[in-house]
């Protein structure tokens, strides 16, 4: 039987014949010594399957390995199985609960009498490095669908069984990297991330990105949702509109705290940045107007005014412009110009025109007063390479992204790239006209930006702003559904666009939108903002 087969992410496909009856798995096996990295899964005919998928039938496939979002999840929920076999093993307890993402990894508490100790959680980590040994087939038992796209599947390892949204590879052998740390009330289960596959990420203690979960739990109490079927029920029975109303308020109620700060400490310099549809923009404007009730009169700039020109724009490794990277910003002009404003003096600001491609000057020429403070939002915001020259007293920097604590269940967590992939999509589209095939496309881009320009100095930030509205995903989901469905089974996109599809399945539409204030960051992606176009 004839198919065409793709062993390595960036090369193409090339026609091979193979016995009709063959496992993904064991054709994976003949090509092992050519791949890079671990295979985890495969797309058979542009579908996401397990390695133990037969084939059949003439089809194309194409291995992945962790660089893919899907594999990356697939090692993520196999591991986290393993580790609650493990801890039921050594702590003789399933009452775990998988809390949120933390430190390249999830952040894990396991429900006892007494605390988990060090020597408790190195117990557990041996019992999996035991268990990768013994590599224990992950057993699918079952599927259990409750409409066209939801379903939950029914895994087995040896006599633990546990419903996992998402795929798994086929046993625990291929779990070899992996790390556990004891932290807080609870444990960190690291994983390698998809730019390095085949390595431990360096560990930074996360302080304040755990301190923002914390927040956020203690948020959704007062909301009374722990779970996406608690949201769900709240939209059924017509208490969604105190919801919305309420996750305003404590937004607005964050915001009123972080420009208290600012005012007390007498900060001129605020810094601003976040990942890709953090909500950024509408943030710095609520920012702004709360500074100026505190009796302050901010300045607001941006960054992209400050790029070089175009023919010193730094470029990728495929020749095109990178407008992502700090080289591509003037910081010597930025530094002058800022530190020059607070000194009073006058100031020629550039605007960037992006059709000409260079900095067009003698349109906005100002000064400003000796308490006035500049609210500066930009990717590179919290990196100090951007401004070196600025004495770091007149700082005040500020993180914002939707770290979400809504979870499917006790241990299949929501994860805040997919959230924040579905707040640009839907915004691409409504204000830019791209579609979905286009956002998912280039994502992968967009995530290794974020990667090295904005994770890295998350922890620098003085606060943090978590943008999530916790019913927001029933939102965009009116949205977002047609947009993916959109997308056609031959296109490239397709596996990922069903993935995205199965994941909102598990939320129900949240129909009428009116009440969401027009000052929301939730209307910077679904329109209506009076802070955006």
């Amino acid at each position: 039987m004839k198919i065409r087969l793709k062993k390595e992410l960036e090369c193409g496909y090339s026609e091979t014949e193979i016995a009709e009856g063959t496992t993904l798995e064991t054709l994976m096996h003949a090509y092992e010594k050519e791949l890079p990295y671990t295979v985890l899964a495969a797309k058979m005919n542009n579908r996401i399957v397990r390695l133990t998928e037969i084939i059949d039938r003439p089809c194309r496939v194409e291995f992945l390995d962790m660089r893919t979002r899907a594999a990356h999840l697939i090692y993520q929920y196999s591991l986290t199985f393993m580790y609650l076999s493990a801890v039921r093993d050594v702590m003789g307890t399933e009452d775990v609960d998988v809390e949120n993402p933390l430190n390249k990894g999830v952040f894990t508490i396991i429900r006892t009498e007494e605390p988990v100790s060090a020597a408790n959680v190195k117990a557990i980590e041996n019992r999996m490095h035991e268990m990768v040994k013994e590599d224990i087939p992950f057993e699918l038992d079952g599927v259990h669908k409750t409409g066209s796209m939801q379903e939950m599947r029914f895994y087995k390892l040896k006599d633990h069984e546990q419903f996992f949204y998402g795929l798994m590879v086929p046993s625990t052998g291929y779990l070899k990297n992996f790390q556990l740390k004891k932290y807080k009330n609870g444990v960190i289960l690291r994983f390698p991330q998809p730019a390095q596959p085949d390595r431990m990420p360096v560990y930074v203690d996360e302080k304040k990105m755990y301190a923002a979960f914390v927040e956020a739990a203690r948020w959704q109490k007062l909301l009374d949702i722990s779970f996406v079927w608690d949201l769900n029920e709240k939209i059924r029975n017509g208490e969604i509109r105190e919801i919305i109303q309420m996750s305003g308020a404590l937004h607005e109620k964050r915001i009123v705290e972080i420009a208290g700060e600012i005012t007390e400490k007498k900060k001129r310099i605020v810094l601003i940045a976040g990942p890709s549809s953090s909500g950024k923009t509408t943030f710095a404007r609520r920012l702004c107007i709360q500074l100026k009730v505190n009796g302050l009169k901010p300045l607001y700039l941006g960054t992209d005014d400050y790029f070089v020109d175009r023919e010193h724009t730094p470029r990728d490794k495929n020749g095109e412009p990178n407008y992502e990277d700090l080289d591509a910003l003037d910081v010597e002009l930025f530094n002058r110009d800022m530190n020059a404003l607070l000194k009073g003096e006058t100031v020629d600001l550039p605007e960037f025109d992006f059709i000409q491609g260079k900095k067009i000057f003698s349109r906005r020429k100002l000064a400003i007063d000796a308490d006035q403070p500049i609210v500066i939002e930009g990717i590179h915001a919290l990196n100090n390479a951007l401004t070196p020259y600025i004495d770091d007293m007149e700082k005040f920097r500020i993180y914002i992204s939707p770290l979400t604590q809504l979870n499917i269940d006790r241990h299949n967590i929501i994860s805040t790239t997919d959230s924040r992939m579905i707040r640009r999509m839907v915004r691409d589209h409504r204000a830019r006209g791209h579609s979905a095939r286009e956002t998912i496309r280039e994502w992968p881009k967009v995530r290794a930006g974020e990667d090295k320009n904005i994770f890295p100095y998350s922890n620098a930030a003085d606060a943090f702003f978590n943008s999530v509205h916790i019913y927001e995903l029933g939102v965009l989901k009116k949205y977002a559904e047609p947009l993916l469905s959109a997308i056609k089974p031959e296109e490239p996109e397709y596996s990922e666009a069903v993935r995205m599809l199965k994941f909102l399945s598990f939320f129900k539409i949240i129909d009428d939108d009116s009440i969401i204030s027009n000052t929301s960051i939730l209307r910077e992606f679904i329109g209506g903002s009076v802070f955006v176009d």
